[in-house]
């Protein structure tokens, strides 16, 4: 007898937004353990901001957001990043659009800022030999500030530091922005190879290409509001 899926993330009539502006209308999601969701749409349609909603980092929201079961949303109406650290500590790891570098730290030292966790960070050494195997091209680039490395190489350091922790949830948005296609590939590739163990990974892309495929389901966003199998 199959057992039930676990819920990973459960979102429920959810909206939020920034200062008088609703980007998110009443959204409804379920991802399960093991599932890697594609999330497709333009740019300004609200990728980014059901992310930062998840992690706590819009101006205002209200609705219901639980991670593995515990309530991570609910209404806010101010003090956007007050609650992320605890968010993080339950199991997220969001990595944002763009490189988000500090670009005269080097590359270990990036790795290190995302071993965020007593546990990860006992074991940094570890999981950075391992996230070293998944991203090849950093070998021989530990010691290199980030600033002086290419865009594609960039990406790489910035994807892998979000990945330093044992997350339930990575969400990862816009991984191919700016990049040549093959580097594109080579990035995605990359993420498929993470182990997810009893977790999930939400991808926010424009490009569907990159996910077909890949993915366990593909959702549509637009205006605030996702389309398709939630």
């Amino acid at each position: 007898m199959n057992s039930a899926p676990v819920e990973v993330l459960q979102v429920s009539q959810l909206s939020a937004g920034y200062g008088p502006l609703t980007v998110l209308h009443d959204l409804d999601m379920t991802v399960f353990a093991g599932e890697r969701i594609g999330l497709v749409g333009l740019n300004g349609h609200g990728k980014s901001t059901l992310f930062r909603a998840i992690s706590g980092l819009t101006d205002w929201q209200r609705g219901s957001i639980k991670l593995r079961g515990q309530e991570v949303g609910g209404i806010r109406t101010q003090g956007p990043g007050r609650h992320t650290h605890r968010i993080v500590r339950l199991g997220l790891a969001h990595m944002p659009q763009g490189d988000a570098i500090f670009p005269g730290l080097t590359v270990a030292q990036h790795l290190d800022c995302g071993a965020y966790t007593r546990q990860a960070w006992r074991e940094r050494a570890q999981r950075r030999d391992a996230l070293l195997d998944i991203f090849p091209p950093l070998k021989q680039l530990l010691q290199a500030p980030v600033g002086t490395l290419s865009g594609g190489e960039r990406r790489m350091v910035s994807l892998a530091r979000g990945l330093m922790v044992d997350a339930v949830l990575f969400l990862v948005d816009e991984p191919s922005l700016g990049l040549a296609p093959k580097i594109s590939r080579a990035v995605m590739d990359a993420l498929m190879r993470i182990d997810l163990r009893n977790g999930a990974m939400v991808i926010a892309e424009q490009n569907m290409s990159l996910l077909e495929g890949r993915c366990t389901r593909i959702l549509g966003m637009h205006a605030g509001s996702l389309k398709g199998s939630a």
